[in-house]
């Protein structure tokens, strides 16, 4: 049986020709290689290849010879990988963002999903150091096409935190200021609830509670009621008020009822 010591040439029709898939046959990592000029138009040869040997039969000599064919193609291999663009080129340094658009994707990205006002925006673009200037530009944009909205923040905080927490006007407006409100938007925002809404709240919460504290002294009881009132925002005068009305209620003895103030 003959065996087959050569590889196509670089003809049109055969696996070794230009169709041949990339890297496999005509590729520089070949050319000038240890095989010679001829193996840029087909694959390395294989080790028991005698082509490398000056032609001669396939004895344990052509073995030889092959076999440093084969380092020299591993070689040829690795300077092939060497040269690859990917390996010896660095990437390109990215140019500077321009600080506008910085503050726009900073502003951008803290109002997804979450209401702010423009003073917490302009915290945050502070801390990333972006100009003053830059900033307030920014800023102004976004309220001129209603991505910041104060008033409408604060409207909206105070009708979902007393709803859902239960706080009086004076914590709203306290919550408020630390996030920057205008006091005037304050104002307007916590005046949306009367003293009646803030009443029938405050005894919503002492009914709530009232079960829990079964059990302890009546001035115990009347303390930790109106505490928890007291922390809520609610005046002092609101908060005695309801708890005792509530404890009388329950049958309690309300008469000489000592508290402290809070």
């Amino acid at each position: 049986m003959t065996r087959r010591t050569d590889w196509p040439g670089s003809s049109d029709d055969g696996p070794g020709g230009h169709d041949a898939p990339a890297g496999y046959g005509r590729t520089p990592a070949y050319d000038g290689g240890a095989g010679g000029a001829g193996e840029a138009d087909g694959p390395p040869r294989l080790p028991w290849s005698s082509r490398g040997a000056g032609g001669s039969g396939g004895g344990s000599e052509g073995f030889g010879e092959s076999g440093r064919g084969r380092r020299g193609a591993r070689g040829s291999r690795s300077s092939r990988g060497s040269d690859a663009p990917g390996e010896t080129r660095e990437a390109a340094p990215k140019p500077p963002q321009d600080p506008a658009e910085r503050a726009r994707n900073i502003c951008l990205r803290l109002l997804t999903g979450t209401p702010r006002t423009r003073k917490q925006l302009a915290d945050a673009l502070h801390k990333r150091e972006i100009p003053q200037e830059v900033s307030d530009e920014v800023l102004s944009r976004f309220e001129e096409v209603g991505l910041i909205d104060d008033a409408a923040f604060a409207d909206a905080w105070v009708e979902s935190r007393h709803h859902g927490k239960g706080l009086a006007r004076r914590a709203l407006a306290r919550e408020l200021r630390t996030k920057g409100v205008d006091p005037a938007l304050i104002d307007e925002a916590v005046g949306q609830l009367d003293s009646d809404q803030e009443e029938a709240t405050a005894r919503e919460l002492v009914t709530r509670k009232l079960r829990s504290t079964r059990g302890l002294e009546r001035d115990k009881r009347l303390r930790r009621l109106a505490g928890m009132l007291a922390r809520k925002g609610y005046p002092e005068g609101l908060a005695i008020r309801v708890v005792r009305q509530a404890l009388e209620e329950e049958g309690e003895d309300t008469d000489g009822l000592d508290y402290e103030p809070f």
